[in-house]
Order: C-alpha cells, then structure tokens, then sequence
C-alpha cells in the first residue's frame, strides 16, 4: 500500500501520448501542485478530527461547523503546497508517474 491515499484526475491526460520517460515525468510535473493540495487537504482532514476528539476529550467547546472545517482544510492543503519538501515533491512525483503507468495498462 502507498503512503499516498489520494486520489489523482488523470482525466485531462492523454495517456496514449505517454512514451518516453521524460514524457512520464513530465506529465507528473503538471499534475504535481494539484496532487500537493490533496495531499494537504487528506492531512488537514485527519488533523481536524484529531483535533475535535481531543477537545471533546477535554470537554471543551467544539467548533465543528462545516464552513470551519473546509477552510481549516483548505488552507491546510495549501500550505502544505507552498511548504513540502524536495524530498516529498520527488516521492510524490514518482507516485503520479506509477499511478500514470498503471492507467495506460
């Protein structure tokens, strides 16, 4: 199983156009910033309801509106677009370029 539980669009990528490796990588390169903001938004997701368990573990006050929720993850996803890594980058990347070879099978 992948540390990458996310779901990328190939739906815009003309798989039939993918041959070499620089194709491959490149393609990735463009769903990348996109692929980064999922990655962002699965984490902010997990770290909200972290957060609403531990508060109402604390017994305190919950802000669980849906509005709150979306926008703490939201901005979680692009954050973590502006500040992952070159090593998560990279990972992530080869990730797309499996996912893309798996799709032209």
């Amino acid at each position: 199983m992948s540390k990458f539980s996310i779901e990328i669009d190939f739906s815009n990528v003309d798989l039939t156009s993918l041959e070499t490796e620089d194709d491959f990588q490149r393609e990735a390169k463009n769903l990348l910033p996109k692929a980064l903001i999922k990655l962002g938004e699965k984490v902010g997701e997990q770290t909200w309801e972290e957060l609403q368990k531990k508060l109402k573990g604390q017994g305190t006050k919950l802000n669980s509106s849906p509005s709150e929720k979306r926008k703490f993850i939201q901005e979680t996803g692009r954050t973590y677009q502006r500040q992952a890594s070159s090593r998560e980058r990279q990972e992530l990347e080869e990730y797309i370029i499996e996912q893309l070879r798996q799709q032209q099978r």
